[in-house]
């Protein structure tokens, strides 16, 4: 075993959603420092996605749509098959937030975050899979790594409701589909990320501090934090790992709370 190349993705081709800011760039990001020959990174905003691969490089590719609706992820899968005959890694990080006090929360704010978190993931894997089963081997399974969050193992304090619904969904999600899809040497797991700064994490973003005080690693999560779970996942030295979801979250959903706690909830 040449253990130099447990965490390498050396020469393989990944689909990371949601890939211009935030969580999404950070694995984009650390997928190419490890190796991967194309990284494919898609998000709604196409100025957003062009930026992003220009300042990651010529390995990054942006491919902007809108994979909420089901044409949207045909479109995804269309581009990406036109350019590649397989795909090891397939990253299902694109997703939605909503808050509202429970006697206002509307049905736009469920159907909304509930589609875009729970049925793409279900779906885009599914679209993908002729694409992964090309890429998967006995002795090198592709890859899908949904992105759920901590809120789906534990409560904020915010209404979120549909938010905390669908990252607890994407969880269970996740051990269904690697139950399945594991008997075509794919093996599926997920990323539980706790306060990384984002757009839809904006406390961590913008307060850092007083987030970080509620954390029991003190501080925030940062770009190899989030790189170094999701190349795990994805390289050699995940092959094993199959339908878990890894917390990355300094803490704390495992360890203990502080005694100045202040909850940092935001993913």
């Amino acid at each position: 075993m040449d253990f130099g190349k447990l965490f390498s993705l050396e020469g393989r081709v990944a689909v990371v959603t949601g890939g211009s800011r935030g969580i999404g760039r950070m694995i984009a990001e650390g997928y190419i420092a490890a190796g991967c020959a194309r990284v494919y990174i898609t998000a709604r905003k196409a100025q957003a996605v062009e930026e992003t691969a220009n300042e990651l490089g010529d390995k990054c590719i942006p491919l902007p749509g809108d994979i909420s609706s089901m044409q949207g992820m045909d479109d995804l899968v269309a581009e990406v098959a036109g350019r590649e005959g397989r795909l090891d890694i397939l990253v299902n990080n694109a997703g939605a937030a909503w808050g509202a006090p429970f006697e206002e929360f509307p049905e736009m704010g469920w159907d909304k975050v509930m589609n875009l978190n729970v049925k793409t993931p279900f779906f885009l894997t599914q679209k993908f899979l002729p694409l992964l089963k090309s890429a998967a081997s006995f002795e090198r399974p592709a890859k899908v790594i949904n992105i759920g969050s901590i809120d789906g193992m534990k409560l904020n304090p915010w209404d979120t409701y549909s938010y905390h619904a669908s990252k607890a969904a994407i969880l269970h999600l996740t051990k269904r589909m690697a139950a399945r899809l594991i008997s075509d040497n794919i093996v599926v797991s997920a990323i539980a990320p706790g306060a990384f700064p984002s757009e839809m994490n904006k406390a961590a973003a913008h307060n850092t501090e007083t987030v970080a005080r509620g954390i029991p690693a003190r501080r925030v999560g940062d770009v190899e934090d989030m790189a170094g779970g999701a190349i795990y996942l994805a390289s050699r030295a995940g092959d094993y790992v199959v339908g878990t979801a890894l917390p990355i979250d300094g803490g704390v959903v495992n360890a203990s709370v502080p005694r100045d706690f202040v909850d940092p909830s935001g993913h």
